[in-house]
């Protein structure tokens, strides 16, 4: 063989074997591309799956929504329904209904509602097709009636009232007694008192004993003012009176407070507007509730008047208003008490005598010497001092009692 065929051997052997080196790294390449492939691939699966499980947990969702707008629109569709009063229940299932239109029927119930609350007197709502009873609703209640319930007790003691000992001992014999230890009265034999009637001047701690009497019983305190059962349509202040009773019957043992009552109990006179005439036919529904045919049970009724003089006799007579208590001005030693009241969060000077504020205010009532303290505060403010000094209840005193005495005699504002 000669020497030019011997090279080309040579280098057929290198081609190949770098050929075959290329071919190995080649393979090394795409099997390495293969895996990353092969591991985009499941990722990208991956991926999709969990794209696709989202998609699916949406689509349940919004198949939720839409059947919940479907039943909703549904519902709106239905006919509505017409509220009646059941009359009576017979013997045969059905029941005699009055339609809030008027007239009334003879109807089917469903057996889906609860038939022990299917009795006279309840709401009721009726198909408007064939007006047979479909549920029984709430009692009504008008939000005026709820509204005036005191769920909170107030922060006013017996100990906050000063020179109405005897009065408070009275009130608590009459009202909080009945209610804490009714036995007292069964053993005796005797029906304890229904009502109370409070009257006297302004600010003589009417309203303050009524905020006593809820804090210190645990009864429900029910308050309203007089003028707030007047009403502008006929029948209004009636009904107002009836659901307050009822809701007190509910809430029992309960206790009623009427503020301000002259202004539905005047004396009823012949000659009478067409509003007079609703005011007498609220006071008569209130006169009914007080000592009607229907017990009022622990229910206890408390009063309160400016002006006892106005009121008519019906509502005086024993049975409705057992008790009538005078408060009155407070006498020196009640005026000593009410003073150590009013003064005994505030900080007062050693030339003042409380004793001497009580003789130079002679005749003026709880509410008076409150204002007293507070004005004499506001000069010991106004100046930059931090104590109160015999000056400033020197110039409260003028201030209140003169301003009182201008009134008094302009106006005639004097209790009788």
């Amino acid at each position: 063989m000669s020497d030019e065929s011997k090279i080309n051997e040579d280098d057929m052997g290198k081609y190949l074997l770098n050929r075959v080196r290329d071919l190995e790294r080649e393979c090394i390449q795409l099997s390495n591309e293969n895996i990353r492939m092969k591991n985009g691939y499941s990722q990208r699966v991956k991926w999709l799956e969990d794209k696709k499980r989202v998609l699916e947990n949406e689509k349940i969702q919004l198949d939720r929504e839409v059947r919940r707008l479907r039943s909703e629109l549904e519902r709106l569709r239905t006919m509505p329904l017409v509220i009646g009063t059941v009359i009576d229940v017979l013997e045969n299932g059905k029941v005699v209904v009055r339609s809030s239109t008027g007239p009334h029927f003879v109807v089917n119930s469903s057996q889906f509602i609860d038939k022990s609350s299917l009795l006279p007197g309840a709401r009721v709502a009726m198909n408007q097709q064939s007006f047979a009873v479909v549920d029984i609703l709430p009692v009504e209640k008008d939000s005026a009636v709820l509204a005036m319930e005191i769920e909170e007790r107030p922060d006013v003691s017996y100990e906050d009232i000063g020179g109405l000992t005897e009065q408070i001992g009275e009130i608590k014999e009459t009202v909080e007694l009945p209610l804490l230890n009714p036995g007292a009265f069964e053993r005796v034999g005797i029906d304890p008192p229904k009502g109370v009637m409070l009257y006297g001047p302004p600010g003589t701690g009417k309203t303050l004993i009524a905020k006593a009497v809820a804090r210190e019983t645990n009864s429900a305190f029910i308050k309203l003012i007089g003028s707030e059962l007047v009403r502008k349509y006929i029948g209004e202040g009636a009904r107002l009176v009836r659901e307050l009773f009822k809701l007190a019957k509910e809430k029992a043992p309960s206790i009623i407070f009427i503020d301000e009552l002259d202004a539905i109990g005047a004396k009823r006179l012949e000659s009478a507007t067409s509003g007079d005439r609703e005011v007498q036919r609220t006071l008569m529904q209130l006169l009914a509730e007080m000592d009607g045919f229907n017990p009022r049970g622990d229910v206890r009724l408390i009063a309160a008047t400016n002006r006892p003089d106005i009121l008519d006799p019906a509502i005086l007579r024993p049975g409705r208003f057992d008790r009538l208590i005078e408060i009155p001005l407070p006498d020196y030693e009640g005026r000593v008490e009410i003073f150590k009241i009013h003064t005994r969060k505030i900080n007062i000077g050693d030339d003042v005598s409380l004793e001497e504020m009580a003789v130079r205010t002679d005749g003026s009532s709880g509410a008076d010497i409150k204002a007293i303290c507070t004005e004499a505060g506001m000069f010991t403010i106004r100046e930059g001092r931090d104590i109160i000094t015999l000056s400033d209840f020197d110039k409260a005193i003028a201030k209140v009692i003169g301003k009182l005495d201008e009134v008094k005699d302009e106006e005639g504002l004097m209790y009788t």
